[in-house]
């Protein structure tokens, strides 16, 4: 590459946990530079969270749980050798797993059929917590792709 890496931004983190992956999460919630809604939309699943688990857990150990949960470890990548595509399993870089994880619990959470996003992103949450949900079947979905084709992965590049 000819051009020097790209600095990495400082994300300054959220005001209720004081957690710099809340700020990252509530970034990509965020549509049309919404922040302080995005914002509003999280802090109102983690109530509803909190509520429908008790006071046994923290809320936010919930959610890193249930982010931890539909976070990937693999994944399969296309690769064209010889006139056939073959898909490749490979491992993913830390940043890139999280980033899937929060983009696959806020997409599946959007496509969910309740009233608000709030209450969707906790119902995706609490799904996610338990190991079920769409978005934790996702992640069961690349990694039973990534199995099967574990015998290509000597093309890895």
């Amino acid at each position: 590459m000819r051009k020097a890496k790209p600095k990495k931004r400082i994300i300054l983190p959220d005001p209720r946990y004081n957690d710099v992956l809340v700020t990252k999460f509530v970034n990509n919630i965020m549509l049309e530079g919404k922040k302080s809604l995005a914002f509003k939309i999280f802090y109102d699943a983690m109530d509803i969270v909190a509520s429908k688990i008790g006071e046994e857990e923290n809320a936010l150990d919930v959610w890193k749980k249930a982010l931890a949960n539909v976070t990937p470890s693999v994944e399969v990548r296309s690769r064209r050798i010889g006139g056939a595509t073959f898909q490749i399993p490979s491992e993913i870089r830390p940043a890139r797993k999280q980033s899937i994880g929060m983009k696959n619990l806020i997409g599946f959470a959007r496509k969910r059929h309740e009233k608000t996003m709030g209450q969707k992103l906790a119902g995706e949450i609490l799904a996610a917590y338990r190991e079920e949900g769409a978005a934790f079947k996702k992640k069961e979905d690349t990694h039973r792709m990534a199995e099967a084709n574990k015998a290509f992965s000597h093309f890895r590049f």
